[in-house]
């Protein structure tokens, strides 16, 4: 056959992950706003001689670190989306860095609960004017974040459609969203500790603060690595491939596999069997597109059982 008769059965696989993502550009943004803050908080802690300006620079240090991974993920699996290395493209980058993400902010959350038991246990002196100054920049700075990142949960939350989850886009949410909620928590206890002399307060949030970021970071490893790890699809969405697959009465699916390969994508096995043999094309134009099957691979087999007999069968 010729390269043009070919061609209608051959497609890319890059599944328009090779178009740039709207979260690359607003994590972009909130990597520089990060890097400049952590800056600016560095050279001031120096110059002034405030630790709280300096371990507040460190913290957003490592925060600028979490996001540059999240935009090193969305620029990786843009550029090599066309990679014949991939099997189903580089959908899956996103999900990976999601995973990283969430890694990452499960440290931050051990690391906060440590240190805010040791404080706890081992009270030390608190410059609070300072402390102050530092935690509401940090405020600012992180709701602003907050802004334009502005994850809109814009996946079907009727379990019967593709969800397009940006796990990426997510995890740079959740590490500004964490650094936000404490900054908030510290400057409720430094308000506290200021004008009640309540000082046990501040690492007492900080253990709460701990306790919540980490429920963050569980959801996103259980919502990532379901995608790094093929897991099958929803009950919901199986049985809505069967249903669209089986609607002629004559086709019964034997074997099915679907699973996600990317935001808003999914590819699908399905083997069936048939007393009157149709193409697969047949069977594809059948799917419902809202499921976002980019990538399904169908074979057919002859039922040798007489209908008759099958009919019987079913009716029993």
């Amino acid at each position: 056959m010729h390269a043009k008769q070919l061609s209608r059965w051959q497609h890319r696989h890059s599944f328009g992950q090779d178009r740039r993502r709207p979260g690359e550009s607003r994590t972009l943004i909130v990597v520089m706003l990060t890097a400049v803050t952590m800056v600016v908080e560095l050279i001031a802690g120096s110059m002034l001689g405030s630790m709280a300006l300096l371990a507040d620079g460190l913290h957003m240090g490592s925060h600028s670190v979490a996001l540059a991974i999240s935009l090193f993920a969305y620029i990786y699996a843009r550029r090599h989306a066309g990679s014949g290395q991939f099997s189903f493209g580089t959908g899956k980058v996103n999900a990976l860095g999601g995973f990283t993400g969430a890694v990452l902010l499960a440290l931050f959350s051990a690391f906060m609960a440590w240190e805010s038991v040791h404080r706890l246990l081992t009270p030390t002196a608190i410059l609070f004017d300072q402390a102050l100054v530092v935690a509401v920049l940090g405020l600012l700075v992180n709701a602003i974040s907050v802004l334009i990142l502005g994850v809109h949960h814009d996946h079907d939350h009727d379990h019967h459609h593709a969800h397009a989850h940006d796990h990426n886009l997510k995890s740079a949410y959740l590490h500004v969203l964490a650094d936000a909620l404490t900054s908030v928590l510290a400057i409720a206890a430094l308000l506290v500790g200021k004008f009640w002399g309540v000082v046990w307060v501040d690492p007492l949030i900080g253990i709460l603060g701990a306790v919540l970021v980490g429920r963050w970071s569980v959801g996103l490893l259980r919502e990532t690595s379901d995608v790094l790890l093929d897991r099958q699809a929803a009950a919901a969405v199986c049985d809505e491939v069967v249903q669209a697959v089986e609607q002629d009465g004559d086709s019964r699916v034997v074997d099915l596999h679907v699973w996600s390969i990317g935001p808003g994508l999914r590819a699908a096995i399905i083997s069936l069997v048939a007393h009157e043999m149709r193409s697969p094309d047949d069977y594809k134009q059948r799917l419902p597109k809202a499921l976002g099957l980019s990538h399904v691979s169908i074979e057919v087999h002859r039922c040798c059982e007489p209908a008759s007999a099958r009919a019987e069968a079913g009716g029993r």
